[in-house]
């Protein structure tokens, strides 16, 4: 269903690697914010750091999908 809405393996993979960059710039943002005394202020880099494995996956699927696709003709 993704792949017919327009969804390819190297949207998936841009979006996981954005989502690294989405990290490491939170990560040290939450730095400075820390040291200002808000505690938890990493929460927001700890969620985002669970993104990109399942965007790779997806990623992934995607890619073993359009193998097949080509190879099947469709």
């Amino acid at each position: 269903m993704l792949y017919d809405k327009g969804l390819r393996s190297e949207h998936a993979n841009t979006v996981a690697c954005a989502a690294i960059g989405l990290y490491v710039a939170s990560w040290f943002t939450s730095r400075k914010v820390e040291s200002a005394g808000l505690a938890w202020a990493d929460g927001w880099g700890s969620f985002v750091a669970t993104w990109p494995a399942t965007w790779f996956g997806l990623g992934q699927a995607l890619d073993q999908y359009e193998r097949s696709a080509v190879s099947s003709g469709r």
